[in-house]
């Protein structure tokens, strides 16, 4: 298998590192060489650390779009698991990559709010967070994504199978 960039793209708490942490886990049962690069984590290891201003996330995803390309040109599986809330943000990666995969990892802002770990949702109805992406900044869903995940708790098939399919990933044991 060649290397492609799964770019996993939702509002803040949809679900997307989950869903990414699985999908890597998969990948590595069926011997297929991947990297996760999750948005929030790496801004902890970038210094200075990136803004969340529109100039700072702007840099920031142009360099995580550098470097998710770099490591699919090493043949690897890339999972960026990164809100990228402008459409923008996400053509670029994708016009950087020879093989991206655009999965929309859909759910509400209510139920995002339901079950956000970080508590940003109650830091932006308090006014400590201002730009939050779909309640003070706006998000800009995919158009066209390759994969749509609906993690809202309704019935759907499962997105791992879904997104491997997308892949092409070998069956487990090759």
């Amino acid at each position: 298998m060649t290397g492609a960039v799964v770019w996993l793209t939702g509002l803040p708490a949809s679900g997307k590192t989950t869903l990414a942490v699985a999908l890597r886990g998969e990948l590595t049962a069926r011997g297929v060489a991947s990297v996760l690069l999750d948005s929030d984590a790496l801004r902890a290891c970038l210094h200075p650390a990136p803004g969340y201003d529109d100039a700072g996330r702007a840099a920031f995803y142009a360099t995580l779009a550098a470097l998710a390309a770099l490591f699919e040109s090493e043949g690897l599986v890339v999972l960026v698991a990164a809100t990228a809330h402008r459409r923008a943000f996400r053509a670029h990666a994708r016009a950087s990559a020879k093989r991206f995969i655009e999965v929309f990892v859909d759910a509400d802002p209510r139920t995002c709010a339901a079950r956000d770990p970080k508590g940003l949702y109650a830091a932006s109805r308090g006014g400590e967070v201002v730009a939050l992406p779909g309640v003070g900044t706006p998000y800009e869903p995919p158009e066209h994504p390759e994969v749509r995940v609906d993690t809202t708790g309704g019935a759907s098939a499962d997105p791992v199978q879904a997104i491997l399919a997308e892949l092409g990933a070998p069956a487990r044991g090759f």
